[in-house]
């Protein structure tokens, strides 16, 4: 989340200064306040009216456009988080060295905020031996540097050296602006639908779409945790920097939660799991003529029931998707299920839960409730590590 912060954007002369135009976009579109520089060479491949149209402020290019303004120094000091973009291996180098010779590296001299540089140049130069040195400079000094991709390169060519896609760096400059209150703290969260199989081509399953999980995961992320997600089939964009294990059924997603559990300090279960599986999966399809009218079903082993037995120091945190009696539903399931927390959601109603960009919702501990507004997913996720937090806090008082 970036809303009402200063991000200041250093454009650099590569062919990925286009990419950069992206960049800009996300920044504002997550809440940021944006002001962009940029070096000459950048100006040969992107013009300064296009970050002018995108952050609403005039580009600065020139250290000495205006004599009685010390442009370098006074956005230095606006910037919360200062980002260099595309950055080529003459920049790294001024960087590097604290040359100061030019707009984009004498701000870098004056910024005591975060500084991050997401570099950009062919393969050959991005491993060469000097570029590779200034790299470990930079970084020394505490420049946090979002490693290139690999893919295809304005040569031709494919190898690494590409720009990082424009949505890891919005999302590493987030990281950077997210104070790490969980930071060593080690996170387990369960995302998405499971899918029970009636035969090879048929399935039992629901309308979980994984983007609840893949926020509460990325905001923990941000906020310093070292986080693992198990994940069921899900279409969702998987977030950037976070270890994903794939699974489809409810016995493997409990199985790969199980042999986690025991070495995560918190647990969130925000998984649709399947309650219910046919009893026999047909080895091959099963024509239409020759479906039962009834499918026999058993029932699945519950994850949090499981994991709740299990339960040492962890803070295990649950969901409640909810038609009806939200609390009090959610309140009988924390008591059941030895949690500490649970977040009970509507579904079902328009605008909110699953396939829905909002949620209702209402946490429950053993303190009592408290409703929440309609939010955005994303929204939702930093008010639950809020709450997360402040009961192991509260824990941890006590104990």
């Amino acid at each position: 989340m970036l809303q009402e912060r200063r991000v200041l954007v250093a454009v650099c002369g590569s062919i990925a200064a286009y990419k950069a135009a992206e960049v800009v976009r996300g920044l504002t579109k997550a809440g940021a306040e944006v002001r962009v520089v940029m070096t000459d060479a950048a100006r040969r491949f992107v013009g300064p009216a296009t970050f002018a149209a995108l952050t609403g402020y005039p580009v600065e290019t020139d250290l000495f456009a205006e004599p009685e303004r010390v442009v370098h120094v006074e956005l230095g000091r606006w910037a919360e988080a200062y980002l260099v973009c595309g950055a080529t291996a003459s920049t790294l180098d001024r960087l590097a060295s604290g040359s100061g010779s030019d707009i984009v590296s004498a701000t870098y001299l004056t910024c005591r905020c975060p500084v991050l540089a997401a570099p950009a140049m062919h393969t050959e130069m991005w491993e060469h031996p000097s570029v590779q040195r200034n790299v470990e400079r930079v970084h020394a000094d505490g420049v946090i540097v979002v490693a290139p991709g690999e893919g295809d390169l304005a040569s031709g060519d494919v190898g690494v050296g590409r720009l990082a896609d424009p949505e890891a760096i919005v999302e590493e400059v987030s990281s950077a602006l997210t104070p790490k209150e969980l930071a060593g703290v080690r996170v387990l969260v369960t995302a998405g639908p499971t899918r029970e199989s009636l035969d090879p081509v048929r399935f039992v399953s629901n309308r979980s779409s994984g983007r609840m999980g893949f926020a509460l995961a990325r905001e923990a992320r941000r906020r310093g945790a070292d986080v693992l997600v198990v994940a069921g089939p899900t279409s969702a964009p998987a977030p950037y920097g976070i270890e994903i294990v794939r699974v489809e059924t409810a016995e493997e997603m409990l199985n790969e939660s199980l042999g986690r559990f025991e070495d995560s300090d918190i647990a969130v279960l925000n998984a649709a799991v399947a309650d219910w599986r046919p009893a026999e999966t047909a080895p091959h399809k099963v024509k239409k003529g020759h479906m039962a009218r009834a499918i026999p079903l058993e029932p699945t082993r519950d994850i949090a029931s499981e994991l709740g037995r299990k339960k040492g120091s962890q803070t295990l945190v649950l969901f409640a998707a909810e038609t009806e009696s939200v609390v009090e539903n959610a309140t009988e399931k924390l008591r059941s299920k030895n949690a500490d927390l649970i977040v009970g959601n509507t579904v079902g109603a328009p605008g909110t839960g699953f396939d829905a960009e909002t949620n209702d919702a209402v946490v429950v501990t053993a303190a009592g409730s408290e409703e929440i507004p309609r939010l955005r997913k994303h929204e939702l996720a930093v008010l639950i590590w809020d709450r997360i937090v402040q009961a192991r806090a509260q824990r941890q008082s006590v104990d």
